[in-house]
Protein backbone atom coordinates (compact mmCIF):
# COMPACT_ATOMS: atom_id res chain seq x y z
CA UNK A 1 0.00 0.00 0.00
CA UNK A 2 1.62 3.40 -1.01
CA UNK A 3 0.45 6.83 0.52
CA UNK A 4 -2.65 7.18 -1.29
CA UNK A 5 -3.73 4.22 0.61
CA UNK A 6 -2.44 5.53 4.03
CA UNK A 7 -3.88 8.48 3.50
CA UNK A 8 -7.20 7.26 2.84
CA UNK A 9 -7.28 4.98 5.68
CA UNK A 10 -5.90 8.09 7.75
CA UNK A 11 -9.09 9.89 6.79
CA UNK A 12 -11.47 6.96 7.39
CA UNK A 13 -10.11 7.46 11.57
CA UNK A 14 -10.99 10.91 11.76
CA UNK A 15 -14.09 10.44 9.96
CA UNK A 16 -15.19 7.91 12.85
CA UNK A 17 -15.44 11.05 15.34
CA UNK A 18 -18.51 12.02 14.90
CA UNK A 19 -19.58 8.01 15.46
CA UNK A 20 -21.73 7.91 11.97
CA UNK A 21 -22.11 5.69 9.26
CA UNK A 22 -21.79 7.29 5.48
CA UNK A 23 -25.37 6.04 5.01
CA UNK A 24 -27.16 6.71 7.67
CA UNK A 25 -27.30 5.63 11.25
CA UNK A 26 -23.97 5.58 13.24
CA UNK A 27 -20.53 3.57 12.20
CA UNK A 28 -22.03 0.23 13.97
CA UNK A 29 -25.31 0.35 12.43
CA UNK A 30 -27.59 1.71 15.61
CA UNK A 31 -29.15 4.96 15.51
CA UNK A 32 -27.21 7.98 14.82
CA UNK A 33 -28.22 9.84 18.16
CA UNK A 34 -26.57 7.05 20.41
CA UNK A 35 -23.00 7.87 19.36
CA UNK A 36 -22.58 12.07 19.07
CA UNK A 37 -19.52 13.42 19.45
CA UNK A 38 -20.28 15.67 22.47
CA UNK A 39 -22.35 12.65 24.27
CA UNK A 40 -25.26 14.59 24.80
CA UNK A 41 -27.26 11.55 25.71
CA UNK A 42 -24.36 10.08 28.31
CA UNK A 43 -22.30 13.85 29.48
CA UNK A 44 -24.86 16.28 30.56
CA UNK A 45 -27.99 17.05 32.61
CA UNK A 46 -30.92 15.08 31.85
CA UNK A 47 -31.71 17.42 29.01
CA UNK A 48 -34.64 15.24 27.71
CA UNK A 49 -33.17 12.47 27.05
CA UNK A 50 -35.96 10.21 28.04
CA UNK A 51 -35.28 7.64 25.25
CA UNK A 52 -31.92 6.75 27.05
CA UNK A 53 -32.23 7.75 30.76
CA UNK A 54 -28.41 8.01 31.11
CA UNK A 55 -28.29 9.43 34.28
CA UNK A 56 -31.07 7.40 36.28
CA UNK A 57 -29.05 4.71 38.26
CA UNK A 58 -31.70 1.78 36.80
CA UNK A 59 -29.13 1.77 33.28
CA UNK A 60 -28.54 -1.58 32.82
CA UNK A 61 -25.69 -3.68 30.55
CA UNK A 62 -28.02 -4.64 28.04
CA UNK A 63 -29.03 -1.12 27.17
CA UNK A 64 -28.71 -0.57 23.66
CA UNK A 65 -27.60 2.78 23.60
CA UNK A 66 -24.47 1.90 25.57
CA UNK A 67 -23.69 -0.83 23.27
CA UNK A 68 -23.66 1.12 20.59
CA UNK A 69 -21.72 4.14 22.23
CA UNK A 70 -19.21 0.96 22.94
CA UNK A 71 -19.27 -0.52 19.56
CA UNK A 72 -18.65 3.28 17.51
CA UNK A 73 -15.62 4.07 19.58
CA UNK A 74 -14.08 0.57 19.64
CA UNK A 75 -14.64 1.11 15.49
CA UNK A 76 -12.38 4.34 16.09
CA UNK A 77 -9.92 2.21 17.34
CA UNK A 78 -9.70 -0.26 15.02
CA UNK A 79 -9.58 2.02 11.71
CA UNK A 80 -6.56 3.59 13.47
CA UNK A 81 -4.89 0.54 14.04
CA UNK A 82 -5.86 -0.39 10.59
CA UNK A 83 -3.44 2.60 9.34
CA UNK A 84 -0.56 1.89 12.45
CA UNK A 85 -0.19 -1.80 10.35
CA UNK A 86 0.53 -1.11 6.78
CA UNK A 87 2.16 2.94 7.17
CA UNK A 88 5.68 1.80 7.54
CA UNK A 89 4.81 -0.23 4.13
CA UNK A 90 4.85 2.49 2.06
CA UNK A 91 7.39 2.93 0.02
CA UNK A 92 6.24 6.57 -1.12
CA UNK A 93 6.57 8.00 1.76
CA UNK A 94 9.53 9.52 3.83
CA UNK A 95 10.29 8.96 7.40
CA UNK A 96 8.73 12.13 8.34
CA UNK A 97 5.66 11.70 6.78
CA UNK A 98 4.86 8.20 8.81
CA UNK A 99 6.01 9.19 12.14
CA UNK A 100 3.16 12.23 11.04
CA UNK A 101 0.34 9.77 10.50
CA UNK A 102 1.45 7.68 13.26
CA UNK A 103 0.97 10.56 15.54
CA UNK A 104 -2.37 11.43 14.10
CA UNK A 105 -3.07 7.71 13.99
CA UNK A 106 -2.16 7.20 17.83
CA UNK A 107 -3.33 10.30 18.59
CA UNK A 108 -6.98 9.45 17.60
CA UNK A 109 -6.72 6.09 19.03
CA UNK A 110 -5.84 7.94 22.66
CA UNK A 111 -9.07 10.16 22.19
CA UNK A 112 -11.43 7.27 21.17
CA UNK A 113 -10.01 5.31 24.52
CA UNK A 114 -9.64 8.14 26.62
CA UNK A 115 -13.51 8.43 25.65
CA UNK A 116 -13.98 4.94 26.52
CA UNK A 117 -11.98 4.98 29.71
CA UNK A 118 -14.12 8.23 30.98
CA UNK A 119 -17.70 6.19 30.45
CA UNK A 120 -16.80 3.03 31.12
CA UNK A 121 -13.70 2.99 33.16
CA UNK A 122 -12.30 -1.01 32.63
CA UNK A 123 -11.80 -1.33 28.97
CA UNK A 124 -10.11 -3.91 27.14
CA UNK A 125 -6.67 -2.36 25.38
CA UNK A 126 -6.41 -3.93 21.62
CA UNK A 127 -3.68 -2.41 19.66
CA UNK A 128 -2.06 -3.03 16.21
CA UNK A 129 -0.31 -5.40 17.34
CA UNK A 130 -2.97 -8.05 18.45
CA UNK A 131 -5.00 -10.50 16.12
CA UNK A 132 -6.74 -12.08 19.66
CA UNK A 133 -9.56 -9.34 19.87
CA UNK A 134 -11.05 -11.12 23.00
CA UNK A 135 -8.80 -9.24 25.65
CA UNK A 136 -9.45 -9.02 29.30
CA UNK A 137 -9.82 -5.16 30.98
CA UNK A 138 -8.24 -6.20 33.99
CA UNK A 139 -5.87 -3.51 33.34
CA UNK A 140 -5.97 0.35 33.77
CA UNK A 141 -5.37 1.62 30.13
CA UNK A 142 -4.47 5.15 31.94
CA UNK A 143 -0.54 4.39 31.09
CA UNK A 144 -1.83 3.52 27.40
CA UNK A 145 -3.71 6.27 26.44
CA UNK A 146 -1.05 8.49 28.01
CA UNK A 147 1.68 6.76 25.69
CA UNK A 148 -0.25 7.92 22.63
CA UNK A 149 -0.64 11.55 23.57
CA UNK A 150 2.91 11.27 24.32
CA UNK A 151 3.63 10.08 20.97
CA UNK A 152 1.94 11.96 18.82
CA UNK A 153 2.78 15.15 20.66
CA UNK A 154 6.51 14.32 20.01
CA UNK A 155 6.25 13.25 16.28
CA UNK A 156 3.39 15.59 14.87
CA UNK A 157 4.44 18.90 13.69
CA UNK A 158 3.22 22.01 15.28
CA UNK A 159 1.62 22.73 11.20
CA UNK A 160 -0.52 20.53 8.94
CA UNK A 161 -1.14 21.22 5.79
CA UNK A 162 -5.15 20.01 7.03
CA UNK A 163 -6.42 22.74 9.24
CA UNK A 164 -8.57 19.69 10.93
CA UNK A 165 -5.64 17.46 11.52
CA UNK A 166 -4.36 17.35 15.02
CA UNK A 167 -1.11 18.69 15.70
CA UNK A 168 0.99 18.50 18.37
CA UNK A 169 -0.41 20.81 20.51
CA UNK A 170 -3.43 18.96 20.41
CA UNK A 171 -2.14 16.11 21.74
CA UNK A 172 -0.09 18.26 24.42
CA UNK A 173 -3.19 19.31 25.83
CA UNK A 174 -5.20 15.76 25.84
CA UNK A 175 -2.34 14.74 27.63
CA UNK A 176 -2.55 17.26 30.24
CA UNK A 177 -6.51 16.40 30.47
CA UNK A 178 -5.25 12.88 31.20
CA UNK A 179 -3.22 14.48 33.77
CA UNK A 180 -5.84 16.00 35.28
CA UNK A 181 -7.88 13.45 35.34
CA UNK A 182 -5.89 11.13 37.25
CA UNK A 183 -5.59 14.62 40.03
CA UNK A 184 -1.36 14.78 39.12
CA UNK A 185 -1.50 18.46 38.97
CA UNK A 186 1.82 19.45 38.68
CA UNK A 187 2.28 17.56 35.63
CA UNK A 188 -1.32 18.92 33.89
CA UNK A 189 0.60 22.37 34.88
CA UNK A 190 3.50 21.29 33.06
CA UNK A 191 2.32 20.92 29.94
CA UNK A 192 -1.08 23.44 30.13
CA UNK A 193 1.70 26.02 30.81
CA UNK A 194 3.51 24.84 27.54
CA UNK A 195 -0.05 24.97 25.46
CA UNK A 196 -0.90 28.56 26.49
CA UNK A 197 2.04 29.87 25.92
CA UNK A 198 3.10 28.38 22.81
CA UNK A 199 0.62 26.58 21.48
CA UNK A 200 -0.81 27.34 18.08
CA UNK A 201 -3.56 25.86 15.65
CA UNK A 202 -2.44 23.60 12.66
CA UNK A 203 -2.66 26.51 10.23
CA UNK A 204 0.18 28.49 12.72
CA UNK A 205 -2.42 30.68 14.78
CA UNK A 206 -1.42 31.40 18.42
CA UNK A 207 -4.15 29.96 20.51
CA UNK A 208 -6.26 32.42 22.09
CA UNK A 209 -10.06 33.70 22.88
CA UNK A 210 -12.14 34.27 20.05
CA UNK A 211 -13.57 37.80 20.22
CA UNK A 212 -17.14 37.05 20.98
CA UNK A 213 -18.05 34.20 22.57
CA UNK A 214 -20.89 32.90 19.94
CA UNK A 215 -17.60 32.70 17.31
CA UNK A 216 -17.24 29.35 18.14
CA UNK A 217 -20.82 28.04 16.96
CA UNK A 218 -20.53 29.96 13.20
CA UNK A 219 -19.03 27.78 10.71
CA UNK A 220 -18.15 30.37 8.54
CA UNK A 221 -15.77 31.63 11.91
CA UNK A 222 -14.13 27.77 11.92
CA UNK A 223 -11.20 28.21 9.36
CA UNK A 224 -9.64 31.50 11.41
CA UNK A 225 -10.63 30.61 14.63
CA UNK A 226 -7.51 30.36 17.10
CA UNK A 227 -9.82 28.96 19.85
CA UNK A 228 -10.39 25.31 18.84
CA UNK A 229 -7.17 22.82 19.52
CA UNK A 230 -9.63 19.79 18.24
CA UNK A 231 -13.07 19.58 16.66
CA UNK A 232 -14.79 17.15 15.11
CA UNK A 233 -15.12 18.38 11.15
CA UNK A 234 -19.04 18.70 10.56
CA UNK A 235 -19.67 19.53 6.40
CA UNK A 236 -23.73 19.91 5.28
CA UNK A 237 -24.74 19.55 1.71
CA UNK A 238 -22.27 16.75 0.74
CA UNK A 239 -24.84 15.24 -1.67
CA UNK A 240 -24.04 11.89 -0.23
CA UNK A 241 -27.84 11.72 0.13
CA UNK A 242 -28.03 12.11 4.40
CA UNK A 243 -27.02 14.07 7.00
CA UNK A 244 -24.27 11.79 8.04
CA UNK A 245 -21.39 14.90 8.21
CA UNK A 246 -23.92 17.05 9.47
CA UNK A 247 -23.79 16.36 12.91
CA UNK A 248 -25.84 13.83 12.85
CA UNK A 249 -25.71 13.00 16.58
CA UNK A 250 -27.66 15.90 17.43
CA UNK A 251 -29.94 15.68 14.51
CA UNK A 252 -32.75 15.31 17.65
CA UNK A 253 -32.16 18.76 19.27
CA UNK A 254 -33.52 21.39 17.34
CA UNK A 255 -36.81 22.72 18.53
CA UNK A 256 -39.81 20.91 17.81
CA UNK A 257 -42.73 22.52 15.64
CA UNK A 258 -40.14 25.05 14.52
CA UNK A 259 -38.09 26.01 11.41
CA UNK A 260 -35.89 23.31 12.20
CA UNK A 261 -38.56 20.58 12.50
CA UNK A 262 -36.98 18.20 15.37
CA UNK A 263 -37.22 17.03 17.74
CA UNK A 264 -37.59 18.85 20.84
CA UNK A 265 -34.55 16.58 23.00
CA UNK A 266 -31.36 18.10 25.34
CA UNK A 267 -32.84 20.78 26.32
CA UNK A 268 -31.42 23.55 28.83
CA UNK A 269 -32.29 22.51 32.75
CA UNK A 270 -33.68 25.09 35.03
CA UNK A 271 -30.66 24.94 37.21
CA UNK A 272 -28.27 25.43 34.38
CA UNK A 273 -30.86 28.57 33.17
CA UNK A 274 -30.63 29.95 36.46
CA UNK A 275 -26.70 29.65 37.17
CA UNK A 276 -26.42 32.26 34.61
CA UNK A 277 -28.04 34.99 37.01
CA UNK A 278 -25.80 37.22 38.48
CA UNK A 279 -25.35 39.75 41.37
CA UNK A 280 -26.50 42.96 39.79
CA UNK A 281 -23.89 44.89 41.92
CA UNK A 282 -20.46 42.93 41.23
CA UNK A 283 -21.48 41.19 38.19
CA UNK A 284 -20.22 37.99 39.64
CA UNK A 285 -22.16 35.07 39.77
CA UNK A 286 -24.49 33.17 43.08
CA UNK A 287 -22.18 30.16 43.32
CA UNK A 288 -24.58 28.84 45.77
CA UNK A 289 -27.76 30.75 45.92
CA UNK A 290 -28.49 30.57 42.29
CA UNK A 291 -31.87 28.91 42.44
CA UNK A 292 -32.88 30.85 45.26
CA UNK A 293 -32.17 34.15 42.17
CA UNK A 294 -33.88 32.24 39.32
CA UNK A 295 -34.61 33.07 35.96
CA UNK A 296 -38.69 33.91 35.45
CA UNK A 297 -39.46 31.21 32.78
CA UNK A 298 -42.81 30.76 31.24
CA UNK A 299 -42.88 27.41 32.26
CA UNK A 300 -47.24 26.73 32.06
CA UNK A 301 -47.68 29.71 30.07
CA UNK A 302 -49.31 29.05 26.54
CA UNK A 303 -47.59 31.26 23.61
CA UNK A 304 -50.60 32.96 23.17
CA UNK A 305 -50.58 34.01 26.52
CA UNK A 306 -48.97 37.04 27.79
CA UNK A 307 -45.56 36.87 29.08
CA UNK A 308 -42.75 39.64 30.01
CA UNK A 309 -39.21 38.29 30.13
CA UNK A 310 -36.78 38.68 33.29
CA UNK A 311 -35.34 41.92 34.26
CA UNK A 312 -32.74 40.96 36.17
CA UNK A 313 -29.22 40.83 35.86
CA UNK A 314 -27.51 37.54 33.67
CA UNK A 315 -24.49 36.61 32.04
CA UNK A 316 -24.65 37.32 28.35
CA UNK A 317 -23.57 33.74 27.46
CA UNK A 318 -27.37 32.49 29.06
CA UNK A 319 -28.65 33.88 25.45
CA UNK A 320 -26.35 31.93 22.79
CA UNK A 321 -26.77 28.98 25.26
CA UNK A 322 -30.31 28.67 26.02
CA UNK A 323 -33.77 29.75 23.86
CA UNK A 324 -35.81 31.88 26.16
CA UNK A 325 -39.01 32.82 25.26
CA UNK A 326 -39.24 36.79 24.20
CA UNK A 327 -35.62 36.82 23.05
CA UNK A 328 -33.90 36.73 19.84
CA UNK A 329 -33.66 33.34 18.46
CA UNK A 330 -30.18 34.27 16.62
CA UNK A 331 -32.43 35.50 13.47
CA UNK A 332 -34.59 33.10 13.71
CA UNK A 333 -37.15 35.59 15.26
CA UNK A 334 -38.25 35.68 19.18
CA UNK A 335 -38.72 32.59 20.66
CA UNK A 336 -42.15 31.90 21.23
CA UNK A 337 -41.82 29.69 24.52
CA UNK A 338 -44.21 26.84 24.68
CA UNK A 339 -45.01 26.18 20.90
CA UNK A 340 -41.42 24.93 20.50
CA UNK A 341 -41.75 22.83 23.66
CA UNK A 342 -42.56 19.29 22.79
CA UNK A 343 -43.83 18.79 26.31
CA UNK A 344 -42.88 21.84 29.22
CA UNK A 345 -44.40 20.24 32.25
CA UNK A 346 -41.86 16.98 31.34
CA UNK A 347 -38.38 18.80 30.51
CA UNK A 348 -39.08 22.61 31.20
CA UNK A 349 -39.29 26.17 29.04
CA UNK A 350 -35.93 26.82 27.20
CA UNK A 351 -34.14 25.22 24.46
CA UNK A 352 -30.39 24.24 22.87
CA UNK A 353 -29.14 27.40 21.38
CA UNK A 354 -25.35 25.92 20.72
CA UNK A 355 -26.34 23.80 17.89
CA UNK A 356 -28.60 26.20 16.16
CA UNK A 357 -27.41 27.68 12.66
CA UNK A 358 -27.85 31.24 11.55
CA UNK A 359 -30.65 31.58 9.26
CA UNK A 360 -28.72 33.94 6.61
CA UNK A 361 -26.53 31.45 6.55
CA UNK A 362 -28.51 28.60 6.20
CA UNK A 363 -28.07 27.66 2.63
CA UNK A 364 -24.43 26.77 3.45
CA UNK A 365 -24.58 25.36 6.78
CA UNK A 366 -28.27 23.69 7.13
CA UNK A 367 -28.60 20.47 5.84
CA UNK A 368 -32.15 19.56 5.15
CA UNK A 369 -31.85 16.33 2.94
CA UNK A 370 -33.14 13.91 5.97
CA UNK A 371 -36.62 13.75 8.13
CA UNK A 372 -34.37 15.89 10.54
CA UNK A 373 -31.92 18.67 10.51
CA UNK A 374 -27.90 18.44 10.33
CA UNK A 375 -25.95 21.64 10.17
CA UNK A 376 -22.02 22.21 9.45
CA UNK A 377 -21.41 23.74 12.85
CA UNK A 378 -18.21 21.63 14.21
CA UNK A 379 -18.01 20.28 17.51
CA UNK A 380 -15.17 21.90 19.59
CA UNK A 381 -13.60 18.41 21.30
CA UNK A 382 -11.24 20.90 23.43
CA UNK A 383 -10.96 24.46 22.98
CA UNK A 384 -9.09 27.05 24.37
CA UNK A 385 -11.54 28.30 26.91
CA UNK A 386 -11.74 24.48 28.01
CA UNK A 387 -7.85 24.79 28.29
CA UNK A 388 -8.06 27.58 30.49
CA UNK A 389 -10.63 26.47 32.98
CA UNK A 390 -8.71 23.26 33.74
CA UNK A 391 -5.39 24.80 33.70
CA UNK A 392 -6.96 26.91 36.02
CA UNK A 393 -8.02 24.19 38.05
CA UNK A 394 -4.56 22.39 38.41
CA UNK A 395 -3.09 26.11 39.04
CA UNK A 396 -5.97 26.22 42.60
CA UNK A 397 -4.92 22.19 43.31
CA UNK A 398 -1.46 23.70 43.39
CA UNK A 399 -1.99 26.41 45.88
CA UNK A 400 -1.42 29.28 42.97
CA UNK A 401 -4.75 30.75 43.29
CA UNK A 402 -3.59 34.49 41.92
CA UNK A 403 -2.31 32.62 38.50
CA UNK A 404 -5.94 30.70 38.65
CA UNK A 405 -7.89 33.76 39.02
CA UNK A 406 -5.66 35.26 35.90
CA UNK A 407 -6.81 32.55 33.70
CA UNK A 408 -10.81 32.63 35.18
CA UNK A 409 -10.93 36.12 34.53
CA UNK A 410 -9.58 35.48 30.80
CA UNK A 411 -12.75 33.57 29.97
CA UNK A 412 -15.12 36.18 32.14
CA UNK A 413 -13.57 39.04 30.45
CA UNK A 414 -14.64 37.72 27.01
CA UNK A 415 -18.17 37.30 28.27
CA UNK A 416 -18.21 40.71 29.21
CA UNK A 417 -17.32 41.85 25.74
CA UNK A 418 -20.42 43.86 24.56
CA UNK A 419 -19.60 43.15 20.70
CA UNK A 420 -20.70 39.37 21.56
CA UNK A 421 -23.94 40.40 23.74
CA UNK A 422 -27.12 39.22 22.22
CA UNK A 423 -29.02 42.53 20.98
CA UNK A 424 -32.65 43.03 20.29
CA UNK A 425 -34.08 43.04 16.64
CA UNK A 426 -34.46 46.46 14.72
CA UNK A 427 -37.92 45.21 13.99
CA UNK A 428 -39.12 42.38 15.83
CA UNK A 429 -41.67 41.50 12.85
CA UNK A 430 -38.82 41.39 10.29
CA UNK A 431 -35.39 39.86 12.25
CA UNK A 432 -33.46 39.84 8.60
CA UNK A 433 -33.64 43.55 8.98
CA UNK A 434 -31.07 43.00 11.85
CA UNK A 435 -29.67 43.67 15.21
CA UNK A 436 -30.26 47.24 16.90
CA UNK A 437 -27.99 48.61 19.48
CA UNK A 438 -30.00 48.09 22.64
CA UNK A 439 -28.96 44.45 24.45
CA UNK A 440 -32.05 41.91 24.52
CA UNK A 441 -31.57 41.18 28.45
CA UNK A 442 -30.21 42.97 31.23
CA UNK A 443 -26.37 41.63 30.81
CA UNK A 444 -23.86 42.43 33.51
CA UNK A 445 -21.06 40.40 33.74
CA UNK A 446 -17.66 40.86 35.21
CA UNK A 447 -14.03 39.24 36.50
CA UNK A 448 -13.33 38.68 40.06
CA UNK A 449 -11.41 41.58 41.48
CA UNK A 450 -8.16 41.04 42.04
CA UNK A 451 -7.15 38.77 44.75
CA UNK A 452 -10.64 37.13 45.41
CA UNK A 453 -9.41 33.80 44.70
CA UNK A 454 -6.37 34.27 47.22
CA UNK A 455 -8.56 35.71 49.95
CA UNK A 456 -11.35 33.16 49.68
CA UNK A 457 -8.84 30.11 49.64
CA UNK A 458 -8.36 27.03 47.69
CA UNK A 459 -11.94 25.84 48.11
CA UNK A 460 -13.49 29.19 47.07
CA UNK A 461 -11.21 29.00 44.17
CA UNK A 462 -12.25 26.03 43.21
CA UNK A 463 -16.00 25.94 43.30
CA UNK A 464 -15.54 29.52 41.19
CA UNK A 465 -13.20 27.52 38.51
CA UNK A 466 -16.02 24.77 38.50
CA UNK A 467 -18.81 27.17 38.50
CA UNK A 468 -17.42 28.64 35.39
CA UNK A 469 -16.94 25.51 33.58
CA UNK A 470 -20.66 25.13 34.21
CA UNK A 471 -21.44 28.26 32.21
CA UNK A 472 -19.00 28.31 29.68
CA UNK A 473 -19.20 24.49 28.45
CA UNK A 474 -22.45 23.99 29.13
CA UNK A 475 -24.85 21.94 26.62
CA UNK A 476 -21.12 20.66 25.37
CA UNK A 477 -21.25 17.14 26.87
CA UNK A 478 -18.45 17.77 29.86
CA UNK A 479 -20.68 18.37 32.86
CA UNK A 480 -21.05 14.79 33.98
CA UNK A 481 -17.15 13.26 33.23
CA UNK A 482 -16.32 16.94 35.25
CA UNK A 483 -18.40 16.19 38.26
CA UNK A 484 -16.80 12.96 37.90
CA UNK A 485 -13.32 13.95 38.59
CA UNK A 486 -13.77 17.03 40.96
CA UNK A 487 -14.94 13.98 43.22
CA UNK A 488 -18.99 15.73 43.81
CA UNK A 489 -20.91 14.05 41.64
CA UNK A 490 -22.91 12.88 44.69
CA UNK A 491 -23.76 16.17 46.00
CA UNK A 492 -24.34 18.11 42.85
CA UNK A 493 -26.50 15.74 40.79
CA UNK A 494 -28.51 14.63 43.66
CA UNK A 495 -28.89 18.21 44.42
CA UNK A 496 -29.54 19.09 41.23
CA UNK A 497 -32.27 16.25 40.78
CA UNK A 498 -34.05 17.42 43.86
CA UNK A 499 -34.43 20.60 42.80
CA UNK A 500 -35.60 19.76 39.15
CA UNK A 501 -37.62 17.04 40.34
CA UNK A 502 -39.65 19.98 41.98
CA UNK A 503 -40.12 21.55 39.00
CA UNK A 504 -40.20 19.09 35.61
CA UNK A 505 -41.74 15.42 35.87
CA UNK A 506 -38.30 13.88 34.20
CA UNK A 507 -36.23 14.61 36.87
CA UNK A 508 -38.54 12.81 39.09
CA UNK A 509 -37.17 9.16 40.23
CA UNK A 510 -33.26 10.16 39.43
CA UNK A 511 -30.48 10.06 41.62
CA UNK A 512 -26.86 9.32 42.04
CA UNK A 513 -25.09 6.51 43.99
CA UNK A 514 -21.81 7.24 44.87
CA UNK A 515 -18.83 4.38 44.09
CA UNK A 516 -21.99 3.11 41.46
CA UNK A 517 -22.63 5.52 38.91
CA UNK A 518 -19.80 7.30 37.97
CA UNK A 519 -19.14 4.79 35.12
CA UNK A 520 -21.89 3.44 32.96
CA UNK A 521 -21.57 -0.61 32.85
CA UNK A 522 -19.73 -2.26 29.98
CA UNK A 523 -22.68 -3.46 27.59
CA UNK A 524 -23.42 -7.32 27.09
CA UNK A 525 -24.79 -7.70 23.92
Amino acid sequence: MGKAGVTSLLIGAYAALDGQGAFGGNISGGTAWATPPDNWIYGSEYGGEAHANALATSIEATNAFFNEKWKADYAGVSRCNAVLRVVNKASDMTDAEKNNVIGQARFLRGYFYFDLKKMFNMVPWIDETMTDYKQPNDKDIWPNVMANFKFGMDNMPENQKDAASANKWAAAAFLAKSYLDQHKYAEAKALFDQVIASGKTAKGLAYDLNPEFEDNYRPEKELTSPEALFSVEMSANVGNGTIATANQGSMLNFPINSPFRCCGNFMPSFDLVNSFRTNPATGLPYLDEYNANAIKSDQGILSTQPFTPDAGTVDPRLDWTAGRRGLPFKDWGLMPGQAWIRNQSATGPYVNLKNIYWKATSDKYYDGISWAPGSAINYIVIGFADVLLMAAEAEAQLGNLDKAQTYVNRVRNRAANPAGFLYKYVDEAKPEAGFSKNPAANYKVAPYPTGTFATGGKDFALKAIYFERKLELAMQGHRFFDLVRWGNADKMLNSYYAYESKLVTEAIGMSFIPNKNEYYPIPQA
